[in-house]
């Protein structure tokens, strides 16, 4: 049996298998029952490794035992294999999410907030900084860094960032807002974003500005600023640098409030 290695490694990300175990199993899905025996000759896998991988298989619900002698080996229809692992992810998900969950309320998140706390210390200022590679992940940084303000928030972005920034950071900008944060956002407005800027209202301020810029500037002392144009770069390749500065932070800040105070207001 030959099976394309682009399938095989397709087959690997989409149900979370090795290399061994999508042998096996296309080979049992091309025979539909077979032996132990059969299936690693037909794969390829070291017979040594073939009843690990089986019974691997059978556990994750991709293949049922036949009883008898020999033992057998039947193949679930792969429609129903879908559905198995959808249910697993979304039990082992929901599993993880509970243990993290317990994990807040236990001395461990304590002792890894002393040791943070300890180790970040030790870092030279200029040391804490860092590169972030694609939308996905500079949003993630986004969150995290806004969630520690506590007294400013100050954002210059675009009409689509504007959009972006209300769909994936609007329940953080609630949560920092409820506790005083002042959260302030710029951006060129359009009947695009008038949606954005109700969803806004008693949580940030919003005002008009032309300015092309993207950066984020929390209490005076972080900056994350984004390297390329939105409107030009696939959000896998969007670029951004955060800083842990409080002198270049505290400067783009007061050119922020000068410009602030030019900026048209949106209307209530």
């Amino acid at each position: 049996m030959i099976v394309r290695d682009e399938f095989l490694s397709k087959l690997r990300r989409y149900f979370g298998l090795n290399l061994y175990e999508v042998k096996i199993w296309t080979a049992l899905l091309s025979r539909g029952v077979s032996t132990a025996g059969e299936l690693s000759d037909i794969a390829n896998v070291p017979r040594s490794r073939s009843y690990d991988v089986l019974e691997s298989l059978e556990k994750k619900g991709f293949i049922v035992m036949k009883i008898g002698k020999p033992i057998k080996y039947i193949a679930v229809p792969p429609e129903e294999v879908v559905e198995r692992v959808k249910k697993n992810v979304h039990n082992d998900a929901k599993e993880r999410v509970t243990r993290l969950d317990d994990l807040k309320k236990t001395d461990v998140i304590n002792e890894l907030r002393n040791l943070h706390t300890q180790g970040v210390e030790l870092v030279e200022p200029t040391d804490l900084t860092g590169a972030l590679k694609g939308r996905h992940n500079l949003y993630n940084h986004l969150e995290l860094t806004i969630r520690g303000a506590e007294k400013t928030v100050t954002i210059i972005t675009t009409s689509g960032g504007m959009l972006r920034k209300v769909e994936g950071l609007k329940p953080v900008f609630e949560e920092v807002a409820k506790r005083g944060v002042k959260v302030r956002i710029a951006a060129p407005l359009s009947k695009e974003t008038k949606e954005a800027e109700k969803e806004l209202k008693g949580v940030a301020e919003v005002r008009d500005c032309k300015t092309k810029a993207r950066f984020v500037v929390v209490d005076g002392k972080e900056v994350v600023f984004m390297l390329m144009d939105d409107a030009d770069v696939h959000p896998t390749y969007d670029i951004g640098i955060w800083i842990n500065t409080p002198f270049f932070a505290a400067a783009l800040e007061e050119l922020f409030e000068l410009a602030w105070k030019e900026m048209k207001k949106i209307k209530a």
